[in-house]
């Protein structure tokens, strides 16, 4: 069972998804979230790199849910609590990483494989995170201090937060 912090995390992200507020997330959120970040980007919904993080996130949902087609809160928080349990973080990894990628995939612009920070706040705004936020927490992520992010800085930062060892909140 996660912890007390990563179970109200997980709440947390259900709400953020479940944007029709139906009280069950489906595929179709997953892959609204997708297109709103390849919007963000300026990339049609059937560009190769939108298609990779639809893929990612469909994959996501696929995994939590288990082959239902969708998911109660209560439900979503005990399958996705399975991935922030402590040893569950090569699982979360294999989870969440082809996301993260997807979105770098999104926002690299220089094809370097890094995100600088405003690609970065893009990317914060498409999840609704206030636009005035984003220079602050890429600081707090990017600890080598050289102006990018990596996939793994990334991913890290992500799991940390959703495990409850860090407070830099990507949510919104």
């Amino acid at each position: 069972m996660a912890n007390a912090i990563a179970t109200e995390r997980l709440r947390k992200r259900f709400a953020k998804w479940d944007v029709d507020g139906s009280g069950s997330l489906e595929r179709s959120d997953f892959e609204r979230e997708a297109a709103q970040i390849a919007q963000a980007f300026g990339k049609s919904a059937t560009s190769p790199q939108a298609r990779e993080l639809t893929n990612a996130f469909v994959t996501m949902f696929e995994q939590v849910a288990q082959g239902a087609s969708s998911m109660s809160e209560e439900q979503f928080v005990a399958a996705a609590g399975k991935l922030v349990e402590g040893g569950a973080e090569r699982k979360f990894d294999q989870l969440l990483g082809p996301v993260v990628k997807g979105v770098i995939g999104l926002a690299d612009k220089n094809n370097d494989g890094h995100i600088n920070g405003g690609e970065f706040a893009t990317w914060l705004s498409a999840v609704g995170v206030d636009q005035s936020k984003t220079a602050t927490l890429f600081q707090q992520i990017d600890t080598d201090g050289n102006g990018e992010l990596s996939v793994d800085e990334l991913l890290t930062v992500v799991r940390d937060f959703h495990y409850g060892r860090s407070d830099v909140e990507l949510l919104g």
